[in-house]
């Protein structure tokens, strides 16, 4: 750690270096010296912290859907790898559903066609077939999304 960084207080950390001020809220925490601490900021970082739990989560779900799509619109390209990839998200989605039991209410269909329309883009994007090509309202349930074998036997 520089001179620098170390001489800063710790809303200034918080702009530079975001680990280290992290590793100091921490220690303070651990302290008891909560009037040192970079309060406005540490509200904002514990509130993101379910955020980025939700994002993990929908980021799985969508690839999920990305690569269930190019399952079914390019049979002639079906991979091991794909059938791979769908497999570890589902434990992925599983995972964070066990770790954050409150994550289980974006598995609702609002959520849902949120991620399909980006996975349907994506999924125009890498396969190089118009977007019309692919269903406007997702074509899976949530079962099928979770399920962990279809459509993915070879």
């Amino acid at each position: 750690m520089t001179a620098k960084l170390s001489a800063l207080g710790l809303s200034d950390l918080y702009e530079r270096d975001i680990v280290l001020w992290s590793e100091r809220t921490a220690e303070l925490l651990r302290q008891g010296k909560f009037d040192e601490l970079d309060l406005e900021n540490l509200i904002d970082e514990v509130g993101d912290l379910g955020k980025r739990e939700r994002d993990r989560l929908i980021s799985s779900i969508r690839l999920i859907l990305h690569h269930l799509l190019k399952w079914a619109y390019q049979p002639e390209k079906r991979s091991r790898s794909w059938a791979k990839t769908i497999q570890r998200e589902r434990i992925n989605v599983q995972d964070y559903l066990e770790e954050s039991p409150s994550l289980a209410r974006i598995v609702n269909a609002e959520w849902l066609e949120k991620a399909y329309k980006t996975a349907r883009r994506h999924a125009a994007i890498e396969t190089d077939l118009l977007l019309e090509t692919f269903p406007e309202a997702c074509p899976y349930s949530w079962e099928q999304i979770l399920k962990e074998d279809f459509p993915t036997t070879l």
